[in-house]
């Protein structure tokens, strides 16, 4: 039914418009069109190649805002859009390779640097027992058995060392930070102090004099591997140690959805936090869908889009003869015709909201209702093809070695059997992307060698979980920006703020300090809470 309202001699109502007026607006259509299409002759759409498609269909329906077609074709189209690239796009994007490029070489410079540092600290002490036997072997004295045993007890402790460094410090990666790590430039800065330090002491009192007393070099030599234990403590204490207790609380809000969690940690820098956050949101947070957000925006485009705004007085005024005169006339009637149109559009939309909450309710009720329906079609499937799976296997006992199915093969040929159902509810659900065909055969290989069940099989795509849990596509290689207003090397504070961006959402995290906790102690008498129980030898007859 079409609804009617005026507003300053003109009607604007929803539905379907007359013949005339359809005509009218196909033919600004095709004008606005052909303007497009001269317009986009500089902008270029890039899309990427998603994952293998599920299945074959190309049936775009008519609840689906996005394609549904699984990424069964890689395109480049020219042409308007949002996601469209610009020269200065293109820019950023080469500045932001130079980048990685530039973060890559920080990264090898860096593990040379700590090779070199390595090298430099464990060949010292053997240095210091070599340079005596090379330079000056006639003027030693001989070795006792004092001697011998700091030979032992200087190799022991160099393998211990050694372990340690390894242990600590030569682990693999796990992720580039924009700056420096403050501890561990000051204990490297420290270590080259100590052994410069170590070398001009040995280079004045020992090269130059060439001492005799080999035992006292020798000594001097484990001073120094005692010293460089010690350092490599205070490393554990620094950079292990230290962060262990609880010291602030850090909320991570998503910025797509508003998912939210909660941590502990200890006292970090921003960017060793934000590590920590990001090691844990990959694990804890569900895995980011944009295509749930975009039932509200076409809804709200929807409501725009069935205003309509035509005159009810007559035709429109005639186009004035031309002139400086004449053309800011029709340039001043245009901008009062513009602006009475979006007053009327913006008072119809006011009026249309009241009832927008009606839609909006019967709209999740069917969507609930339709996922309920397509999730009882995919168990009723899955279930009749696990069925299948063990009368197969009853009759492949029977069968001889070589005849016998291995589960990838099994996982193929039932596969069909449930492929609809799945891809149904998938779309519904809006996870038709994060899984491909090739996983989805994968996973069921994996449950069918493993004598899982259905409801084992199904809870990865009834109930969405988190990100590594999909394709490495979904989160491989994802560069992390991270934006704070205090310097990323500077401690967490106490309402300390800062966002980790990646593509078309963020992490927004925000720092409150752990409360001091007072506790006191209050003591109850054992004997204040007994009391006697008096029973009456007589009762009542």
């Amino acid at each position: 039914m079409d609804t009617e309202s005026t507003y300053s001699g003109y009607s604007y109502y929803s539905g379907r418009s007359r013949g005339s007026h359809r005509h009218g607006e196909r033919s600004r259509d095709r004008h606005k069109s052909r303007g497009k299409d001269s317009r986009s002759e500089k902008s270029v759409t890039i899309t990427t190649p998603p994952a293998e498609p599920l299945l074959g269909d190309s049936a775009v329906r008519g609840e689906q805002v996005q394609d549904d077609n699984w990424g069964e074709t890689t395109t480049a189209v020219t042409g308007t859009s949002e996601h469209s690239l610009s020269q200065e796009d293109i820019v950023r994007i080469t500045k932001d390779l130079e980048d990685s490029v530039g973060l890559d070489c920080r990264r090898y410079f860096t593990l040379a640097l700590a090779v070199v540092l390595g090298l430099l600290v464990f060949l010292t002490p053997i240095a210091f027992l070599a340079l005596p036997h090379l330079l000056w072997p006639e003027k030693l004295q001989s070795c006792g058995t004092a001697c011998e045993g700091l030979f032992i007890s200087v190799a022991f402790k160099m393998l211990i060392l050694l372990l340690a460094v390894w242990a600590l410090f030569f682990r693999q990666p796990r992720a580039g930070l924009p700056r420096v790590l403050v501890f561990r430039a000051l204990l490297a800065v420290l270590v080259l102090l100590f052994v410069v330090s170590y070398w001009l002491f040995y280079g004045v009192r020992i090269l130059d004099s060439q001492d005799e007393n080999y035992q006292g070099i020798v000594q001097y030599a484990v001073s120094l591997v005692d010293a460089l234990l010690f350092i490599h403590y205070l490393a554990i204490v620094l950079l292990e140690l230290r962060q262990l207790q609880p010291c602030f609380s850090v909320c991570v809000t998503r910025s797509t959805d508003g998912e939210m969690r909660h941590y502990n940690l200890g006292q970090l820098s921003i960017q060793r936090a934000a590590l920590a956050i990001l090691e844990r949101y990959y694990c804890d947070f569900p895995v980011n869908n944009p295509a749930l957000l975009s039932a509200s925006k076409s809804r709200a485009a929807k409501h725009l889009a069935g205003l309509k705004v035509y005159n009810v007085d007559g035709e429109f005024p005639a186009a004035p003869a031309e002139g400086p005169g004449n053309n800011a006339a029709a340039a001043a009637a245009a901008a009062g015709l513009a602006h009475s149109q979006s007053r009327a559009m913006i008072a119809a939309a006011a009026r249309r909201r009241d009832t927008s909450h009606n839609e909006l309710y019967y709209e999740e009720a069917e969507h609930e209702r339709r996922v309920r329906k397509r999730k009882a079609r995919l168990v009723v499937a899955v279930e009749e093809a696990f069925t299948h799976i063990k009368r197969m296997q009853e009759e492949e006992q029977k069968k001889a070695p070589a005849d016998v199915m291995d589960p990838r093969e099994a996982a193929q040929a039932i596969f069909p059997s449930m492929a609809r159902a799945l891809q149904k509810y998938l779309r519904t659900t809006k996870q038709q992307h994060c899984h491909s065909m090739e996983s989805i055969q994968q996973h069921l290989a994996f449950c069918i060698t493993n004598n899982m069940t259905p409801k084992a099989f199904l809870e990865c795509y009834l109930t969405p979980g988190p990100t590594l849990q999909y394709s490495r596509d979904h989160w491989l290689a994802r560069r992390w920006t991270l934006i704070s207003e205090a310097s990323v090397t500077s401690g967490l504070k106490d309402g300390s703020t800062f966002l980790l961006r990646c593509g078309d959402f963020s992490l927004v995290v925000t720092t409150k300090r752990m409360p001091y906790i007072q506790m006191s102690e209050e003591y109850i008498d054992p004997k204040s809470h007994k009391f006697v129980l008096r029973l009456q030898s007589e009762t009542s007859v």
